[in-house]
């Protein structure tokens, strides 16, 4: 394997410092899309989202109660939340 470079190691340790919040933003992002689409592209969305707010440390108990309502309005009221924290 390569050696990474200075700038690539950087690049890489920032990702993972940074992490929780480019999780956070996109969730906001998908609760946005929720709310506009229907059918397989709205499950997609969910699909999406419960990969991202697991990595948001939120319980995967919480996480399907939220699909199981299907309202993006809950998701919000989550996100806003945990962007508040």
């Amino acid at each position: 394997m390569a050696e990474r470079s200075k700038y690539q190691q950087n690049i890489i340790r920032n990702y993972y410092e940074n992490r929780e919040n480019i999780s956070l933003q996109r969730a906001q992002e998908i609760v946005t899309e929720l709310y506009l689409s229907e059918g397989k592209k709205r499950e997609k969305y969910w699909k999406s989202l419960e990969g991202h707010l697991l990595k948001l440390d939120v319980k995967q108990q919480t996480i399907d109660h939220l699909i199981a309502q299907n309202d993006p309005m809950q998701v919000a009221k989550l996100v806003e939340k945990l962007g508040k924290q």
